[in-house]
């Protein structure tokens, strides 16, 4: 499986696995590289694309002291989920950490 980001605002940014399928994740709103991604985070509850929900996913990268980068993440807007957005949310809470740890493996290594 990749996740696939294209590199300009309003981007596409999806998941293609081993066959090649693509499942559409969102969007970009903002790329400013080095410093700061914008993305629209369009998978409802039921992790099914929704062009007509919106919550957004915001990435910093920050110069750390001593080396390195610090890389901030917040998901936000996360109300717009509706009734069972709670339940949801607590999914989210356990992914982002796992995402981050996978990105920066991969930063480690192409270094």
């Amino acid at each position: 499986m990749a996740i696939v980001i294209e590199p300009r605002p309003k981007g596409r940014w999806f998941e293609r696995d081993a066959d090649g399928n693509e499942a559409q994740w969102g969007d970009v709103l903002a790329w400013e590289p080095p410093s700061r991604l914008l993305l629209a985070w369009r998978l409802n509850t039921q992790w099914t694309y929704d062009p007509n929900l919106l919550t957004e996913v915001e990435m910093t990268f920050v110069p750390a002291e001593g080396g390195g980068t610090l890389v901030t993440l917040e998901h936000r807007n996360l109300e717009r989920f509706g009734v069972d957005g709670a339940q949801h949310v607590a999914k989210l809470g356990g992914g982002w950490p796992t995402r981050l740890s996978d990105f920066a493996q991969f930063a480690n290594t192409h270094m």
